[in-house]
Formats: structure tokens, C-alpha cells, sequence
């Protein structure tokens, strides 16, 4: 078979691609050895979103009374909870399966392996090979969970996030290592169904590519809701002999030891590019990653790598995003490179955190000279009434020329409330323009406004 455009790999950088490549006219085939929407859909963002709205609405059972509500024999389902989730998940994976059909795109099942002259070797579920061949080959496979040396796992005892969103029962205490946004979720969602959660960072804060700010308050919040925090330390070794895991941890104060149930690993993720033929074609690698120009090409003509085997965020907007400008460009169209300085990232525990653009630390080190401003949620009506007054909303200008240079957010909803900065960065607004654009009350968005106020010496409620 030959194609204009095959994409390994079905993720949300994959399919994206092969749908805007077949709204372009090309002809079009999506390899996929799995499931179609690959771990996003299935094993990543939309089931353990599912699972931290379970935890979400299991919390606010639990303080009903706040609401002046009232609740009896209040209990949760662990199974259930799991059940569900898988249930989201498969219904998200059976609707990339409608919009592959409805686009005409063939989805061929099996590994994909690239060979030189832009050709695909498939090797299906019985060991069977199929030679495909196209114009454009786009390398789209993702990446899985990180295993450190010391920290083998085993998929019982010491398990990745896959393992976590899966878990036959809940298990009463759990050791996660890594604090960045998978980390962080768990622990969340296992403390909220009663696992006795700690927490262990090797850097000095948690969520430490956030802004000092959020990484703080974050960190209180965590200990409020009975997380155990450990910052400044490292897993040293693991021991899985006994029933559960004993984990040899450095700290500051010399080694301790964890016992738990469970240790979950959440140090990261290793990109899915062995055995795909790389070395064959000829295509450059470095430190995991595929390199790539700004339209996604290789070393190799005809030949394309988006998503986490590239370099940069390894998210999965950032995989559409990577997905539809390469098959625009490809087409001839006129696209521009994407700006990654103006990436949003969100994290989804509670409470969420979401940012884009340079923390102040980055700003300050940068050379700008800045304008910070803060409104805190405990200071907003629709938080107040919501009885989710924790968090706040900081946004940093350049005070020369009034850029808005970065904005970070920690509190219920923000992951929802992150795209008016995105977007307004990408317009180029100024602070002024942002103090002039009526916001509506009460809503959580009106801190955007209210911290930019702040910034500027003009805020009212503070």
C-alpha cells in the first residue's frame, strides 16, 4: 500500500496529525500496535482526570456539612472509582475510532518500524510483516514511564502511572518519588481515598518547574490535606522482600527508611524510539530525542518525529499542536513555527496549577525590570462562595514596555482559566489593555484582571 502521509503511533499527536493530513487531501494511514488515542486517552491525561474527579466529589461529600448540607454513611468504591475511569477511557478511544472512519484514514495495527526509501515494515499481533510505503513518514510514539536503576519496577510493588490507574485495591500507604505534575495528581487522588500518601522530591520544592510562589503554597496545601512531604530527598534503594516496600531514603538529615504498600514511580518518562528503524534510515538522535527543525522534518527527507520523542514540552497539546503545523507545512501552506515560550502547562491535582511564560525568578534573570502583581482567591467573591478560597493568581509584566511576561495560577479551576493569558501573550496585550477588558463578576476569571491591577498599583478588592 502506498500512501501520501503514515503516522506511527495514534496518540494525541498521532491522530491529530493523520486527521488535519486528510482534511489536507492526502491519503492517509495511522499504525498503531495498541490502542488508538494512545496513552493520553487511554493510560494518561483523560483517565486519571476521571479518577481525580471521583476524588474531587468524594472531598466534597466528606465536608458537606460546610454547604449546610446534610449526609449520612458517606463511603467510596475503590472498584467503582477504577471502573469508571476505564469506562471514560474506552469511550474516548472508540471515539478517535469514529473520527478515523469518518476521515477516511486507514488505521493499520501492529509495530511499525522504519526502513530507507520511505517504507514502513508492520509487524502485527501474530508475527506477520506488511510492507507499506509513503511520501511522508511521521514518527509519532510517545514515550512511557522512566525507570531509575535503583528503582526498578515490578508492576506490583513498584509500579509506574499505568499500573496506578489500575490498581485491583487501594492500597493503605504509598510512597510516590517525583513531585512534577503525574506525581503530584496521585498522591492527590490516593490521599483523598484514604491511602497514607508521602511524597518524596530530590529538588527543593515541589512542582519545581512552577514559580516559587505556586511551588509554596502548593506545598502547604499538600501537607493540609495529610500528605507526608519529603523536598531535598532521594530514593536510595528499595527493598520488595516483604509484604510491601521498604524504601532507604537521603535526606538532609542523613537516610530514613519508608515502609508502604506500594512505591510508585513518577521520575519522568523514556521516549518509545528503539527498534523503530532509527539507526537504519539514518535518522540523528541525542539524548533520547529526535531531532527535528522547526517544521518537524529529520536529517532524512520524507521522513517526521513529533510529540514526546522530540525535543521540548512532552504534552499533549504540544503534540497536536507539533502534528498540525508539520502536515500544514507539508502542504504548503503558510504556517508559523510554534512559539514554546508560550506553552500553557496545567496540572490537575487539587489544587490545579496551571502557568505559561517565564516564572519571576526566569524574568528577573532574564534582565527585565518587572511589575508582579497577586490576588489571592480569599480575596474573590465566587471563590469565597464556593468554599475554594485557597490559591491566587500572579501575572509578571516587563515594566519598560508593559509584555506580559509570564502568568502562574494555583486554585480550583485554573486550568480552565490559563488561555486568556495564552492568548493574550500571543496578541502581544499589555498589561493596560488587560485592566481595560471588563471581566465578568463574581467569577474565578476576574483575578486575572484583579493581579494585573495589583501589578500596576490600581487594585480595588485588596
Amino acid at each position: 500500500m502506498k500512501y501520501d502521509v503514515l503516522v506511527i503511533g495514534s496518540g494525541p499527536g498521532g491522530y491529530v496529525t493523520a486527521i488535519r493530513a486528510s482534511q489536507l487531501g492526502f491519503k492517509t494511514a495511522v499504525v498503531e500496535k495498541e490502542n488508538l488515542g494512545g496513552i493520553c486517552l487511554n493510560w494518561g491525561c483523560i483517565p486519571t482526570k476521571a479518577l481525580l474527579k471521583s476524588a474531587q466529589v468524594y472531598d466534597y461529600l466528606k465536608h458537606v456539612d460546610e454547604y449546610g448540607l446534610k449526609a449520612e454513611a458517606i463511603d467510596k468504591d475503590f472498584e467503582a472509582v477504577i471502573k469508571r475511569s476505564r469506562g471514560v477511557a474506552e469511550g474516548m478511544s472508540k471515539g478517535v475510532q469514529f473520527l478515523m472512519k469518518k476521515n477516511k484514514i486507514d488505521v493499520i495495527d501492529g509495530f511499525g518500524k522504519i526502513k530507507t526509501g520511505k517504507k514502513v515494515d508492520v509487524t502485527d499481533a501474530n508475527g506477520k510483516v506488511t510492507e507499506f510505503s509513503a511520501d511522508h513518514i511521521i514518527i509519532a510514539t510517545g514515550a512511557r514511564s522512566r525507570e531509575l536503576p535503583n528503582l526498578p519496577q515490578d508492576g506490583k510493588k513498584v509500579i509506574g502511572y499505568r499500573e496506578a490507574m489500575s490498581l485491583p485495591s487501594q492500597p493503605k500507604s504509598m510512597i510516590v518519588v517525583g513531585s512534577g505534575a503525574i506525581g503530584v495528581e496521585f498522591a492527590h487522588f490516593y490521599n483523598s481515598m484514604g491511602t497514607e500518601v508521602t511524597i518524596v522530591e530530590y529538588l527543593p520544592n515541589l512542582v519545581p518547574l512552577e514559580d516559587k510562589d505556586v511551588s509554596k503554597q502548593f506545598e502547604r496545601s499538600f501537607k493540609k490535606s495529610g500528605i507526608k512531604v519529603m523536598t531535598n530527598s532521594a530514593v536510595e534503594s528499595v527493598d520488595t522482600s516483604g509484604n510491601g516496600v521498604k524504601a532507604t531514603v537521603k535526606t538532609k538529615k542523613g537516610e530514613e527508611v519508608l515502609e508502604a504498600d506500594i512505591l510508585l514511580s513518577a521520575v519522568g518518562i523514556k521516549t518509545n524510539i528503539e527498534n523503530l528503524g532509527l539507526e537504519d534510515v539514518g535518522i540523528i538522535v541525542d539524548r533520547d530525542k529526535i531531532l527535528v527543525n522547526d517544521w518537524y522534518q529529520t536529517n532524512i527527507p520524507g521522513y517526521y518525529a513529533i510529540g514526546d520523542v522530540v525535543p521540548g514540552p512532552a504534552l499533549a497539546h504540544v503534540a497536536s499542536a507539533e502534528g498540525i503545523t508539520c502536515v500544514e507545512k507539508i502542504a504548503g501552506l503558510h504556517t508559523e513555527a510554534i512559539d514554546y515560550g508560550n506553552i500553557p502547562g496545567c496540572t490537575y491535582a487539587s489544587p490545579e496549577i496551571a502557568s505559561v511564560g517565564l516564572t519571576e525568578d526566569q524574568a528577573k534573570e532574564a534582565g527585565y525590570e518587572l511589575k508582579v502583581g497577586k490576588f489571592p482567591f480569599s480575596a474573590s467573591g465566587k471563590a469565597k462562595a464556593a468554599g475554594t478560597p485557597d490559591g491566587f493568581v500572579k501575572v509578571i509584566f516587563d515594566a519598560k514596555y508593559g509584555e506580559w511576561l509570564g502568568c502562574h495560577m494555583i486554585g480550583a479551576g485554573v486550568t480552565d482559566m490559563i488561555a486568556e493569558a495564552v492568548l493574550g501573550r500571543k496578541l502581544e496585550t499589555t498589561g493596560h489593555e488587560v485592566l481595560k477588558a471588563v471581566h465578568p463578576h463574581p467569577t474565578m476569571s476576574e483575578a486575572v484582571m484583579e493581579a494585573v491591577a495589583d501589578a500596576y498599583d490600581e487594585v480595588i478588592h485588596l
